[in-house]
């Protein structure tokens, strides 16, 4: 018998009696319904709680009391004491224990913070006894560990001092070491989360220095002697646990007090001495995250950070260590990090003693560790300080750090030892480029990586046009990181593009591949573009044109292509150029207008030159707050300079940009109307009122001229003059002022608007009041408003009526609440909406219905005497109410069996938006009266209602659906036959989730007819082989392949709870399909780096070795001509000699049995291997299989015809060695024929006529003569 337990409220209460509330369905309820269908499970853990939580509910229910969270927890705690006392009886209660300690945890959530407090000591003299007790049951002291992970975070300042707390923190923190992976996992959570949270008002939980006290015993105890290594029983020394505590210090590392962080680091440096490569892997882990801590947190390490890095170079692991040194290289990299000497001598010099240990690393032949040396070396280029640098710059000789590093990394580049380092090698410049941006000047003076970088920089120019170099995207890279940091004007002086024709003829390499590094930002003044690229532009397109009128298509389209590449470096140069009022000439401006009108090619790249050439600035000149400014980036009052002059052009501009987006298309207009945008952003109030109007006036002529032109309902709607000047208006809604902005309101409100033919015309006409709206420059009367729509509803055209919808959902919620009667004027014209083809209609007439609904919820008057087509007896008013409102949408259940459908789907969105406040009453009254059009003949009004019931189902309580049962179960089952409309699969996941609520036993209850019935079973069994499938599934040897998923259904709430349905797609929700396509997974093997041999030419080791490296990637690529080599050419004819060869070996057998006898098993056709749990596969695509298949297919022609009638055509490619293709397909495919003379005639292929060959057995060589035009291409092909 359950007692009741004085919680410091009126025992069960709940609110106030007599009145019926809805409760919503919280997630605890969600968790507690998948507990209460395993009350017949055979397994127990499963089947007790499941009738515990039956017996708590019928306790409840006979006691009068509300199911609330706390009724769960008292309860829960008075049956947990009466099991512990029964326990001492001497009874065997330990699965009612573990169920309820499972119920304690998955209730204690949402017990309210009060209550658990109160109870504290409660909870505590009940459950802090049974840590001992549960340790051998892991499921049940997780959920002990789930309870406590609530209690702690509940308690406040004073509680945290009681002993049974402290007890009870200490117990879990043993927990942190426990050999199962569960249970330390859930102990670990509970304790990162307790100290991440302490209760106000303190900032740090005092259980933290507790945490770490325990992690430093610990650590203190493994560092002291060896490892123990006994496997029978793991101890406090044991590599396991000092492999737990590593991990648990990772993941309350950054919760930790900031004083501990040193002894802690100490005590990490003293694990890698102890031998075991996995735990100075993780200490090493440790230590990196340990650095890379906020600074907060890693202030206190810095102090003894120079003893850290000696500590640690002190042991470095061995070079064949692979496990160990990507870990030990990354410690080096994220300490120095945070290293700050306190002058520039002892920072060069810990520079210099860690860059030389990391670098040596680069030579590893470990992929992994080579890595870690480029990310650790791009660690030690972060600490490049502005003083460290300008230390360097000062001292031009060779023997600083600094340069010394440098000169490494050069002679590295022809290093044969370096050169399958060469990616990371290029990663590592790429990084020093990066963090030696520093200028001693203002931003024209150089950078210093100009200055001490460009050695490198021009060597690996070099590097990327030689023939034989392999990382040319890695090269490029590193190119696009100077062009970024150094700009063109500066990079192009030591790899010139080499283009034109002039620098062919010189046989210079032609680099054209910088052109596409020019489109990112640079510090490059405009004016280079200006002087260097627009003559350079010009001189190809000369060129461009020349090819063309010579015909010579192939050569234009190279030119073309390279001034398109030229044009997209515009933007690049386009970022705060501090050049632009010098640059930004009135020639050049004309040159750029002249591109956007007759150039479409170079319009978008002109375009976003534009467009950044404002953002930039405007970022500039507004910097976020907090944000640092960077002194080598564009300052505020330079940016600011820079707007000042753009504004200046900006209505000059914007008349260019109009023209443009009047002469393209509507699929090019949306980069133009993003410039448009941009610069009226920056625009004076004065330019955009006089453009504004010189639009309006071009929109009021060209409307009355389309008044007159025929109707375009079905046609375009953007290819009118009209359509086009209001999309401008729309481009400049956002910066007119609030008098234009009430004009442009009345003038698209005007009949001639919202009337018109023109669809486009209508539909931007009610866009444009939206967006009006939305911006709240405009106030109007949102009654008047909807009054004046209604009288132009007859015009309306189905293109116009999704903007009219979102144009009806914001005027809403303005109506004063004694218009309420306005909103039934609504309810038809939003109702149809939502069945409108358009699925954006639909959504927005959703929207509407919504409004409507959240419009009468919020109360008001609705005088019925004023509702168009009322009755003169029912003039009395009522009070609004999403009620009042669901009753109004019910009068649409009388019309057309199209508008009964509208209203059902229309009524099922307003249930789900606010069933929480819809009394339980109108909820059965709604249920009752759709239940009804389930015998409706139609299958329209019969779609929506299956929508609703299914929503009902998954959203209404249970006990609103339970009495109607009865009539709902055989209606369903009346369409659960029917396959039209995929009725059959509604019904039927239908009643799934029917079973899942209610049970089999109450479902089946109301079936009735035996026939029918037979539906419920066969989703019974369908359910249940299912689960056995699942079974077989876990149990099968392919264990470890990926199963695919279920399908995410994508889209709100509703439609997933309306439309989504895993059944309705695979047959059952629970049906996962059985056969799956097997995809094995592939050995990611690194390849290695060899040395390729040319024939032609002696090998020089010594330098210039990267462009002679190869990796077995590459030389398993098949290329072009691969195959013609292994054959023998003719000197004359350059023709290919394929010499017939015997495809008949005599195999002897082998007298060699033993020897073979496990090659046999794996080759032959019995060969077989087992799978993980010992079963076994035979395999099926064998050597000798594929030889008797060979023999087979190689038959003589003779017997052709009987051996392709006797046996069918094998499908699979034969394996056939080269030169024997052409044999085989002969001997596979001939029939003889006795027209072979009329055939022979009638034959057009290769064959020699008149004495002249054919052209395919032609050299290349004899072939280019004939016809070749002579000269060079621009990339250099000859």
């Amino acid at each position: 018998m359950l007692t009741k337990r004085n919680f410091g409220y009126p025992p069960w209460s709940t609110g106030v009696s007599g009145i019926s509330v809805v409760r919503p369905r919280s997630k605890m309820e969600e968790a507690l319904e998948k507990i209460r269908p395993h009350t017949s499970s055979s397994l127990s853990h499963q089947k007790t709680p499941a009738v515990l939580l039956i017996a708590l509910e019928s306790t409840f229910k006979e006691q009068n009391t509300d199911a609330s969270p706390t009724a769960y927890f008292a309860a829960l705690l008075t049956t947990l004491d009466g099991t512990l006392q029964k326990q001492k009886l001497g009874s065997d209660e330990a699965e009612v224990l573990h169920a309820v300690l499972y119920l304690l945890a998955l209730i204690v959530p949402f017990v309210s913070t009060p209550v658990v407090r109160a109870n504290v000591n409660t909870v505590l003299s009940l459950t802090a006894p049974l840590f001992p007790v549960l340790r051998e049951h892991a499921p049940a002291l997780r959920s002990q560990l789930s309870l406590y992970h609530v209690i702690f975070q509940s308690l406040d300042r004073s509680q945290l001092d009681i002993q049974g707390i402290r007890q009870t923190f200490a117990s879990i923190l043993q927990f942190c070491i426990d050999p199962r992976p569960k249970v330390r996992k859930k102990a670990a959570d509970v304790i990162k989360d307790v100290i991440s949270n302490p209760p106000p008002p303190l900032s740090r939980h005092p259980y933290s220095e507790r945490a770490v006290e325990w992690v430093k015993s610990l650590l203190s105890e493994i560092g002291v002697g060896p490892l123990s290594k006994s496997k029978a029983q793991a101890s406090e020394t044991s590599p396991e646990t000092a492999l737990y505590i590593v991990a648990f210090l990772r993941l309350v590392l950054g919760k930790l007090p900031p004083s501990s962080i040193p002894a802690i680091a100490d005590l990490l440096l003293t694990l890698p001495r102890l031998g075991h490569p996995y735990l100075a892997q993780s200490s090493y882990s440790v230590l990196s995250d340990l650095f890379t801590l906020p600074s907060d947190n890693g202030t206190q390490i810095r102090d003894q950070l120079s003893g850290v890095l000696s500590v640690v170079l002190a042991s470095p692991p061995s070079k064949s260590d692979i496990i160990l040194l990507p870990a030990w290289v990354q410690v080096l990299g994220n300490a120095f990090s945070v290293y700050r000497a306190d002058d520039v001598n002892s920072h060069a010099d810990e520079l210099g003693k860690v860059w030389g240990v990391v670098w040596s690393f680069l030579e590893s032949s470990d992929p992994p560790t080579r890595k870690a040396a480029a990310h650790s070396l791009d660690m030690l280029c972060r600490s490049f300080t502005r003083e460290f640098v300008s230390y360097t710059l000062q001292d031009t000789s060779s023997t600083t750090v600094l340069r010394k590093i440098i000169g490494r990394t050069l002679k590295a580049l022809d290093s044969l030892a370096y050169a399958r380092a060469m990616p990371e090698l290029l990663s590592v410049i790429s990084s020093m480029i990066t963090n030696l941006r520093y200028r001693s000047g203002p931003r024209t003076s150089p950078t210093a990586a100009e200055m001490l970088l460009l050695p490198i920089i021009q060597h690996i120019g070099k590097l990327r046009i030689q023939k034989g170099f392999e990382y040319k995207e890695a090269a490029d890279a590193t190119l696009g990181n100077a062009m970024g940091v150094l700009g063109p004007h500066v990079l192009l002086q030591i790899l010139p593009l080499n283009l034109e024709p002039r620098d062919r003829e010189t046989s210079k390499e032609p680099r054209a591949f910088l052109l596409p590094l020019l489109a990112q930002s640079h510090p490059s003044p405009l004016g280079h573009f200006v002087s260097y690229f627009v003559p350079l532009s010009e001189r190809m397109f000369d060129l461009q044109s020349k090819a063309e009128t010579e015909d010579r298509s192939s050569e234009a389209k190279v030119w073309s292509v390279l001034v398109a590449q030229i044009w997209s470096g515009f933007a690049g140069y386009c970022c705060v150029p501090p050049d632009l009022k010098e640059a930004l000439t009135p020639a050049f401006s004309q040159l750029l207008s002249q591109l956007l009108y007759g150039q479409p090619d170079l319009r978008p790249a002109v375009l976003k030159g534009l467009k950044v050439l404002v953002e930039s600035n405007v970022a500039a000149a507004t910097p976020k707050e907090g944000h640092v400014p960077d002194p080598d980036a564009p300052s505020v009052d330079e940016a600011t300079m820079n707007i000042t002059v753009l504004r200046a052009q900006a209505e000059s501009w914007l008349a260019v940009f109009f023209n443009v987006f009047g002469t393209v298309g509507r699929d090019s207009r949306g980069m133009i109307g993003d410039v448009i945008s941009v610069w009226a952003s920056i625009a004076g109030e004065q330019e955009i009122t006089k453009a504004y109007l010189k639009v309006v006036e071009l929109f009021k002529n060209n409307l009355t001229s389309a008044a007159k032109a025929p109707s375009q309902h079905g046609g375009q709607d953007s290819g009118s003059v009209t359509a086009m000047t209001q999309d401008i208006m729309i481009l400049l809604l956002p910066y007119l002022s609030p008098a234009d902005a009430m004009a442009l309101f009345n003038l698209s409100s005007s009949t001639e608007v919202l009337t018109g033919k023109d669809n486009g015309v209508q539909k931007r006409g009610y866009k444009i009041m939206t967006k009006l709206l939305e911006s709240g420059k405009v106030t109007v009367d949102a009654e008047t408003v909807i009054r004046q729509m209604d009288e132009l509803s007859g015009g309306l055209v189905a293109a116009a009526k999704k903007d009219r919808f979102n144009l009806f959902t914001l005027l809403v919620p303005s109506l004063p609440s004694t218009a309420m009667h306005i909103i039934p004027s609504l309810i038809p014209e939003a109702v149809l909406g939502t069945k409108e083809p358009s699925e954006k209609a639909r959504a927005a007439a959703f929207e509407l219905v919504l409004a409507l609904g959240r419009k009468m919820s919020q109360g008001g008057v609705v005088k019925r005497n004023l509702i168009d087509g009322m009755d003169e007896d029912g003039d009395s008013d009522t009070t609004a109410s999403i009620e009042e409102f669901l009753t109004m949408l019910a009068g649409g259940l009388a019309g057309s069996p199209h508008m009964i459908s509208a209203t059902v789907t229309s009524i099922s969105r307003l249930i789900f938006e606010f069933k929480d406040i819809i009394s339980a009453k109108m909820h059965t009254e709604i249920f009752t009266t759709l239940l009804v059009f389930l015998t409706s003949s139609n299958r329209e009004i019969v779609k929506s209602v299956l929508g609703f019931v299914k929503l009902a189902i998954h959203t209404l309580p249970a006990d609103i659906i339970r009495p109607h049962l009865k009539d709902l179960v055989p209606r369903l089952l009346n369409w659960s036959h029917d396959h039209k409309n995929h009725f059959k699969a509604k019904v039927r996941h239908i009643f799934e989730r029917m079973l899942r609520r209610f049970g089999w036993d109450e479902i089946y209850s109301c079936a009735g007819e035996e026939e029918a019935a037979k539906v419920l079973v066969n989703i019974k069994k369908r359910k249940e082989r299912a689960k056995r499938k699942k079974i077989s599934r876990a149990e099968d040897d392919d264990e470890d392949e990926d199963v695919p998923t279920a399908r995410q259904i994508i889209g709100d709430a509703f439609e997933d709870v309306l439309y989504g349905s895993e059944s309705e797609l695979d047959d059952s929700d629970d049906d996962v399909p059985t056969q799956y396509k097997k995809q094995q997974k592939k050995k990611q093997l690194e390849q290695g780096t060899r040395l390729r041999l040319d024939d032609d030419e002696p090998m020089d080791l010594l330098s210039g070795a990267a462009s002679r490296m190869t990796n077995d990637a590459s030389k398993r690529r098949r290329k072009p001509g691969e195959d013609a080599s292994h054959f023998k050419t003719d000197e004359d004819t350059g023709r290919m000699i394929i010499e017939e060869e015997s495809n008949e070996q005599d195999v002897g057998p082998s007298t060699d049995v033993v020897g073979t006898a496990y090659r046999e098993s794996m080759t032959s056709i019995d060969g077989f291997t087992r799978g993980p749990n010992g079963r076994v596969k035979f395999h099926k695509n064998t050597k000798k299989r594929r030889r008797e298949e060979l023999e087979a297919e190689d038959v003589e022609m003779a017997d052709a015809e009987t051996a392709t009638g006797a046996s069918k055509k094998n499908k699979r490619k034969s394996q056939l060695k080269l030169g024997h293709e052409f044999k085989a397909k002969v001997s596979r495919d001939y029939v003889p024929d006795t027209n072979v003379s009329v055939r022979i005639q009638r034959a057009g292929g290769d064959v020699k006529r008149k004495g002249m060959d054919p052209y395919a057995y032609l050299s290349l060589s004899q072939a280019a003569k004939k016809g070749r035009r002579g000269g060079q291409s621009i990339t250099g092909k000859r």
